[in-house]
């Protein structure tokens, strides 16, 4: 019966990794035999500020942000890491250098952790890990490339305004605070912004 069970969860798995990851089933295979499945409490850190980076993960489910934290204790929140996307301090583990930001679970969550080493593995294997490494790569330097211009060009309300409207499902699950530092602003001109606009 336990045997059925474990072959049921791991047939959930691998459908899911699929899913997020548009691989062949050879492929996935392959990652699931390396990687490894953990389970994370909200507050845990997949990465913490300061460490070697030797590991990435895939968000099965949960939600996740990348957070740089000052000498005062301020906290700046880089990005929000929903299901489907991967986890890492990237440069840092590709140069051998410290992180600077930590990666903190906002829910409990659930993460199939892999090794950099092993990363590097897959990639001489398979070349269809380059392609989701170039997709990746892609769709985070875009995202970094918003960012910044809207930190640059847009007001307060308009940052906002857009974050509402590109992470409609993520609004209700994420503190105040945490809004306010990836909006660049203080809790408190979030308040008003919140009740001159309405929610």
């Amino acid at each position: 019966m336990g045997g059925h069970c474990n072959q049921d969860k791991l047939m959930d798995l691998k459908e899911t990794v699929t899913k997020f990851t548009g691989l062949p089933a050879a492929a996935v295979d392959r990652l699931l035999a390396l990687g490894t499945t953990k389970e994370l409490s909200k507050g845990d850190l997949f990465i913490r500020a300061g460490d070697l980076p030797k590991k990435m993960g895939l968000v099965l489910s949960g939600l996740f942000r990348y957070v740089y934290t000052d000498d005062n204790g301020n906290e700046f929140t880089k990005a929000f890491m929903p299901a489907a996307s991967f986890l890492s301090s990237y440069s840092s583990m590709i140069h051998g250098e410290r992180s600077y930001y930590g990666i903190e679970a906002l829910e409990d969550a659930r993460v199939l952790e892999f090794s950099y080493e092993h990363w590097q593995q897959l990639r001489t294997e398979d070349p269809a890990w380059d392609k989701l490494l170039l997709k990746m790569l892609e769709l985070g330097y875009s995202a970094k490339e918003r960012r910044e211009r809207e930190l640059l060009l847009l007001s307060a309300e308009e940052r906002y305004q857009n974050f509402y409207v590109r992470y409609p499902d993520l609004a209700g699950r994420i503190k105040q605070r945490q809004i306010a530092s990836f909006l660049g602003i203080q809790p408190e001109s979030l308040s008003r912004i919140k009740k001159k606009l309405g929610p």
